[in-house]
């Protein structure tokens, strides 16, 4: 299955297109649908970003506008997302109601998630303080250092290859409000260098009091996070974790077992794995009789080469 498609929703609503140039629609409310701007930089048409986006501010209200979707703003692959970052920052004063942002849309018919170029992400956070929902999708170029941002309730990140310096100012943020917390850190090869250290502060728990959610998903030491997890003070707030998408092997699960306790967790995520199932049977027994939701879907398939057994998470390019 594809991990990376167009958002279906944001913010509890539904994706909505802004229509091309030439192209005539009745338009909903303003704060009736998440709004997705993208432009095809192969299309018919010539209009560039910001052009669409002066075009989409004029056409709806701003100030009701809650959720914003942005997919392709250029060529992904050259064009880092500074400009959707400052049009963003510069529209502050008149999408007073946003909510929610998603930047980096593309499926891979656009671009390959680790080609899109993004960049400092954070003047977003600092421009609209009522912000609930952040999410960003590709990891090359991307900043995030450290924010302080008293609302924000879901912060997402998806890629290929997540860099540490974005997992370390994460961890580095105050987030008073946040709940949910999900990061793809995906493999070396594709600028993933995130250590088990980096996410040390995550871990210690008190750096983000009312989180519930965490997910630290699509990794190649993901043996290694569900090995610090497994004793991460952090664990004993939360009510769902997800450790889904990466090279998780019965080390790592047996680990986790073996660790604190969590059968406090409403639901454990570990689907796409490399776990045997004498393994995944002492997972269900564990967990599902105090009522754990326990996802070991989708094992990996292996491939030899050399004596060298290879593993692979699922969004790496």
């Amino acid at each position: 299955m594809s991990y990376v498609e167009h958002l279906k929703e944001l913010h509890g609503l539904p994706a909505f297109d802004f229509p091309e140039l030439e192209e005539k629609r009745e338009l909903p409310g303003a704060g009736e649908v998440a709004w997705r701007l993208a432009i095809d930089p192969y299309g018919d048409s010539d209009e560039t970003f910001e052009e669409l986006w002066e075009r989409f501010l004029g056409s709806v209200d701003p100030a009701g506008v809650r959720a914003i979707v942005v997919g392709p703003w250029g060529e992904a692959y050259d064009d880092g997302s500074g400009e959707v970052v400052d049009l963003l920052v510069r529209a502050r004063d008149r999408l007073t109601g946003l909510r929610a942002v998603f930047i980096g849309d593309l499926e891979m018919e656009e671009a390959e998630i680790s080609w899109i170029q993004q960049s400092d992400v954070t003047p977003v956070l600092d421009a609209y303080p009522l912000l609930a929902e952040f999410a960003i999708r590709g990891g090359t170029e991307l900043r995030f250092p450290a924010v302080r941002h008293r609302h924000l309730r879901i912060l997402r990140f998806e890629a290929g290859g997540l860099p540490g310096e974005v997992v370390r100012g994460v961890a580095a943020s105050e987030l008073p409000a946040l709940e949910h917390l999900d990061i793809w850190l995906g493999v070396e090869n594709y600028g993933g260098d995130a250590t088990v250290a980096d996410l040390a502060p995550l871990l210690t728990g008190g750096a983000f009091p009312a989180l519930r959610h965490l997910g630290l998903r699509n990794s190649e030491i993901q043996d290694e996070i569900a090995a610090a997890v497994a004793g991460a003070p952090i664990v004993a707030q939360l009510t769902s974790l997800d450790l889904s998408l990466g090279v998780l092997t019965d080390e790592g699960v047996t680990a986790l077992l073996d660790g604190q306790p969590l059968t406090h967790l409403t639901r454990l995520d570990l689907h796409h794995n490399y776990v045997t199932e004498p393994v995944a049977e002492r997972v269900r027994a564990a967990l599902e009789p105090s009522g754990v939701e326990v996802d070991l879907s989708e094992p990996g398939d292996t491939w030899e080469h050399d004596g060298v057994v290879h593993r692979y998470t699922a969004i790496a390019e």
